[in-house]
């Protein structure tokens, strides 16, 4: 029986690469590469080898013969992707860094971030230069998104930090956590001591709504609100109160379902995951029996993807909002489009001035804005407009899933209307449009924040190959190198930053929380406050 990719997967072309029968598509090259839900295996030229399930960092792929439940309907997608295609659309294309000829020797180079983008980067340069790598990070534990992002109950797709062990634990890797660029170490310092610097540091701001009201407590963005439940020290504990009844979301991407899902999720199902102590203590204590996804715009635009939509868990009941533009989307859906994904889901006409009925629901609610959020001291109502009428919904939690900016890096360039550092394939370049000698940035601060975590693979391929094209073409103006130079950055760091997390103290708290998750049958418990993440690591004052 041939194998099927299910919902977990990341795209990053890891089982492209060691498929003998070249059957999973899309792969680096072909136009639909990136720009998919998932990758799919043809089965028509599957061998049932399994080493392309061997090589998944997400668990994702699996016999056909073994799906259960919700994934069943995996197995039929991945034989619909290959339906009127040919067998093969274009030759295997690497997914590692082309490596010039007279790349230099010895280099040092700077990766700022532990998250996906910023792993696979150090990872492509350990794997393909004699280079030694110094990972900063401002928080005492590395993982970035995949520690604070990704939905607790995605347990599989978590599992992609596993990938990165080895980079993280490299003996040319030296990791300085618990420090801050612009804070501990400037970027010009940076340069002084390592001959280039990668910035891999996201995208960490929700983009606002610009309402009234939108500073109220009750309303949040979608950031603020999944780095709650995931323990984000950045985030406190009480920073989101769970209501009663009926909580509305601005946005229907795949963070959005993951919004809802956690807030109408069974809670016991939700005990067994990553998800933060007092996330699930929250949930307990409160009866959230209702979330509406509210879109901008109509069906055949939801955001969100097939793979999100299929596996929403059992006892939630899902149903779009009924009215006349978005019946006509329905009705008249294209096959394949979204809209026919929600074309057979039951229709409602809800009364969001009233509480809503006992159950779970999940409403996914078509061409309407949020105008106004309103309250005395906190959220109370929201207005929302529609196409057949404008209602103040009474609600007391408006989470903003409407998308995600970066945050500009004290001396490094930064494009405010995009939201990124302006760069050309991974080469920062000044607000003139010039190349900044040494600097280069991968990921969300690179592209800006589209594409899942796999996406940073081959985005860290080209970050990388421009990287060592300007090593080989002499244009680094990093510092000679001479012996000792690691240790008078590790020096100056240790200076500024005494509190620096160094590899065994992250390996302290790996340990830590994986022998708490050990026993309260979780995958992990995760601390989170800084303080409790630095005295495990054995950080003191």
């Amino acid at each position: 029986m041939p194998f099927a990719i299910t919902q977990s997967c990341c795209s990053d072309a890891s089982c492209i690469e060691v498929c003998p029968t070249d059957c999973i598509h899309p792969s680096p090259g072909e136009p639909d590469f990136g720009k998919t839900d998932i990758l799919y295996v043809d089965p028509r030229s599957c061998i049932d080898c399994g080493a392309c399930a061997d090589a998944c960092p997400a668990s994702a792929i699996k016999p056909i013969e073994i799906l259960r439940g919700g994934e069943v309907v995996f197995a039929q997608l991945n034989a619909a992707y290959y339906e009127d295609r040919p067998e093969r659309e274009v030759a295997k294309v690497s997914t590692h860094a082309r490596v010039p000829a007279g790349v230099p020797d010895r280099m040092r180079i700077a990766v700022v971030g532990t998250g996906p983008a910023a792993a696979y980067t150090a990872r492509e340069i350990l794997a393909a230069t004699d280079a030694e790598v110094s990972v900063i990070d401002r928080l005492p534990a590395p993982g970035g998104l995949l520690r604070a992002g990704v939905a607790p109950d995605h347990g599989e797709t978590k599992r992609v930090a596993d990938t990165f062990e080895w980079t993280f634990t490299h003996p040319r890797t030296h990791l300085f956590m618990n420090v801050e660029v612009g804070r501990h170490v400037t970027h010009a310092e940076l340069l002084e001591h390592h001959d280039a610097v990668v910035y891999g540091v996201g995208a960490p701001e929700d983009r606002a709504l610009g309402i009234e009201g939108e500073d109220l407590p009750g309303v949040h963005g979608a950031t603020e609100t999944v780095a709650w439940y995931n323990g984000d020290p950045d985030v406190a504990p009480d920073a989101v109160t769970v209501v009663d009844g009926r909580a509305f979301v601005v946005g229907n991407g795949n963070v959005a379902l993951d919004v809802a899902r956690i807030l109408l999720g069974d809670v016991e199902r939700l005990a067994t995951t990553e998800i933060a102590d007092h996330a699930l203590d929250a949930l307990r204590s409160s009866d959230v029996r209702e979330v509406v996804l509210l879109g901008r715009r109509g069906p055949e635009h939801a955001a969100f993807t097939r793979p999100e939509l299929l596996t929403l868990p059992d006892g939630i009941e899902l149903l779009v909002e009924d009215d006349e533009l978005s019946a006509t989307a329905l009705d008249d859906a294209v096959p394949g489009s979204q809209a026919a994904l929600l074309a057979p889901v039951p229709r409602v006409r809800s009364d969001w001035t009233s509480e809503p009925a006992p159950g779970r629901r999940l409403v996914l609610a078509f061409n309407r804005q949020v105008v106004r959020a309103t309250g005395d001291g906190r959220l109370e109502s929201i207005s929302v407009t529609g196409p057949e009428n404008d209602v103040e919904a009474r609600t007391g939690l408006l989470v903003c899933s409407t998308g995600r900016r970066g945050r500009a890096v004290p001396g490094v360039p930064f494009d405010e209307a995009q939201g990124i550092v302006p760069n050309a394939d991974g080469r920062v370049l000044d607000l003139a449009g010039s190349p900044e000698p040494g600097t280069y940035v991968v990921g969300w601060a690179k592209r800006g924040a589209r594409g899942g975590i796999g996406a940073n693979r081959t985005c860290a391929q080209e970050t990388v190959e421009q990287l060592l094209k300007d090593a080989t073409a002499g244009l680094l103006t990093g510092p000679e190198r001479p012996s000792g130079r690691g240790r008078r950055f590790e020096s100056l760091v240790t200076r500024r930053q005494p509190r620096v997390v160094r590899g065994k103290g992250v390996a302290a708290i790996e340990k830590a929380e994986k022998a708490a998750g050990l026993r309260s049958g979780r995958p992990r418990v995760k601390l989170t406050s800084v303080e409790d993440l630095l005295s495990t690591a054995g950080a003191r004052r």
